[in-house]
C-alpha cells in the first residue's frame, strides 16, 4: 500500500523538487501540495478520510500560517497524520517550537531522494520518527546548550539564596510577621542581632522589605 504524502512549502521550486524526488518511487503517492499552513488545512477539509495524507512534509517558515502553527492545528484536527519538518535548521526556536507542537520527525531540505525514501519507509516499518543525522546532531547541541543554561541558572539561584541555617530560621519567622524583638525571643538572641540578620538576608536576596521577602520566599520555595 502506498504511503500518501503531503508537501507544504511556500516556494514552488522546493515543492516541485521534492515532488519529483518522491513520485519516482512507487511506494509513495503525493496526496497534495500546499504553499503554506492555511492552504494545507483548507485542502484537507475537502479530502475524504481515506484520502488524507499519512505524512505531511512541512516547511517551517511560511507566510499566512507557518509550519509550527500548522503542525499544532493539524495534529489536533488530524491525529492520524505524521508531521515531518523540512528544515535547514537555521532557527533553533522554531525547531524547539515544532517539537512542542507535535512534530514527528525532522529532515533536511537537501536530503537525497534515496535518504528521504529510506527514512520514511523506516518510519512506516518501525513507527520511529525519521530524523536526518545532521538535524539530530543539531538538536543534541541545542539540548546540551539548554541544559547548560538551566544548570547555570540553578547555580546562580543556589548562590542567590545562599542563606545560613540561622538566616533561614529568621526568614521563616520574618515572613510569619514576627518583629525583631519576637524573633530575638524565639531564637534567644537580642533584637539588635535579629535586625542585623534580617539586613543580611535582605542583602543576599537583593530585596529591601518584609513584603518582598515574603513574596520571594514563597515563590522560590525557600519556606
Amino acid at each position: 500500500m502506498k504511503m500518501k504524502v503531503a508537501i507544504i512549502d511556500d516556494k514552488a521550486s522546493n515543492r516541485e523538487i521534492l515532488h519529483k524526488k518522491l513520485e519516482i518511487n512507487p511506494s509513495f503517492k503525493i496526496s497534495l501540495t500546499a504553499e503554506n499552513g492555511m492552504d494545507f488545512l483548507h485542502q484537507l477539509k475537502h479530502l475524504s478520510p481515506a484520502d488524507l495524507p499519512d505524512v505531511a512534509l512541512m516547511d517551517l517558515e511560511m507566510p499566512e500560517m507557518d509550519g509550527v502553527n500548522a503542525i499544532a492545528l493539524g495534529s489536533a484536527l488530524y491525529p492520524s497524520i505524521k508531521f515531518i519538518v523540512l528544515t535547514i535548521f537555521d532557527d533553533e526556536d522554531r525547531i524547539f517550537n515544532a517539537i512542542r507542537a507535535g512534530a514527528f520527525g525532522f529532515l533536511l531540505k537537501d536530503e537525497s531522494a534515496e535518504n528521504i525514501e529510506e527514512m520514511l519507509q523506516h518510519m512506516e516499518e518501525t513507527g520511529a520518527g525519521p530524523i536526518s543525522p545532521g538535524v539530530a546532531h543539531k538538536i543534541l547541541q541545542m539540548v546540551q546548550k539548554d541544559n547548560q543554561i538551566q544548570m547555570h541558572k540553578k547555580k546562580q539561584a543556589d548562590t542567590f539564596f545562599n542563606l545560613s541555617e540561622r538566616e533561614q530560621e529568621i526568614l521563616t519567622l520574618l515572613v510569619k510577621g514576627y518583629l525583631y524583638k519576637e524573633i530575638g525571643a524565639a531564637l534567644n538572641i537580642s533584637p539588635n542581632t535579629a535586625k542585623k540578620h534580617v539586613m543580611n538576608i535582605y542583602q543576599k536576596l537583593h530585596i529591601n522589605s518584609r513584603a518582598q521577602a515574603m513574596h520571594l520566599a514563597f515563590e522560590k520555595g525557600l519556606i
